[in-house]
């Protein structure tokens, strides 16, 4: 897992080099087919123009280069046209839920930024949407700016579930922020208690196996490993979670 702390000395990402690099990718007939679009805003409603070419944009990248970072880009950028809670939130959470797989910490950071600028947004249109603020404060235990500190963001997400001590998205996303911060204590608490409401979480089951790890409590991590393991279908995966576990032992 990656975590967003510790890594101030990279470079951070543009949105520019993200799409260039995205785009250097492509078959010359589809580089051809984004130019094309990227080139046709005319004079007029440039607004509603912008809306339909960002949905254009994001649906080729989804359905025809299948590729991650463009399509939520401009997803969310098409989100921000049509400021509807719906559509920022259903993007800014896309968000959240990709870079947590993402290994390059520099593009970890380019999403958390790009989901808090979507929360950001949604919460201007609803201040009490608990979603948002977990979503927000999970942003900046990413790297989002905006923040001093990991800390500062699990400080938002414990607002909530100070308040509401049955929000498991809440729980789950301490839980992780509490592996960020090295605070595996109190990470453990919080996945158990996850684990135990809904025993089908998978991230919540594979994230408990990994603190318990990294606590030095190898017994423990090996045993929320081989639980995990039966949600897994992928043979080479199983085989990568047998060899942890062998590990462990």
């Amino acid at each position: 897992m990656t975590t967003g702390a510790g890594h101030a000395e990279e470079e951070a990402l543009e949105t520019s080099q993200i799409l260039a690099t995205a785009k250097s990718r492509l078959t010359p007939e589809q580089q051809a087919r984004v130019t094309s679009m990227e080139n046709s805003i005319t004079r007029g409603d440039v607004k509603t123009q912008k809306e339909q070419l960002y949905g254009q944009l994001a649906s080729f990248w989804k359905d025809s280069a299948h590729v991650f970072e463009p399509f939520i880009y401009y997803l969310g950028e098409k989100s921000k046209l049509e400021n509807s809670e719906k559509s920022l939130t259903f993007a800014a959470h896309l968000y959240l839920k990709q870079l947590i797989g993402v290994d390059q910490h520099a593009l970890q950071v380019w999403m958390a930024n790009q989901a808090a600028d979507l929360f950001r947004l949604a919460l201007k249109l609803n201040p009490g949407n608990d979603s948002s603020k977990i979503g927000l404060g999970s942003s900046y235990i990413f790297g989002a700016s905006g923040a001093s500190s990991p800390m500062e963001g699990i400080q938002t997400i414990l607002e909530v579930s100070r308040r509401d001590s049955t929000n498991m998205y809440a729980q789950f996303m301490l839980g992780y922020g509490g592996i960020v911060t090295g605070q595996y204590d109190k990470a453990i608490e919080r996945l158990n208690h996850v684990v135990k409401v809904q025993p089908d979480n998978t991230e919540a089951v594979f994230l408990l196996a990994e603190a318990y790890e990294r606590h030095g409590e190898n017994a423990k991590a090996a045993e929320w490993y081989e639980k995990g393991k039966q949600f897994v279908q992928n043979p080479a995966v199983r085989q990568e979670i047998d060899k942890r576990i062998e590990e462990l032992k």
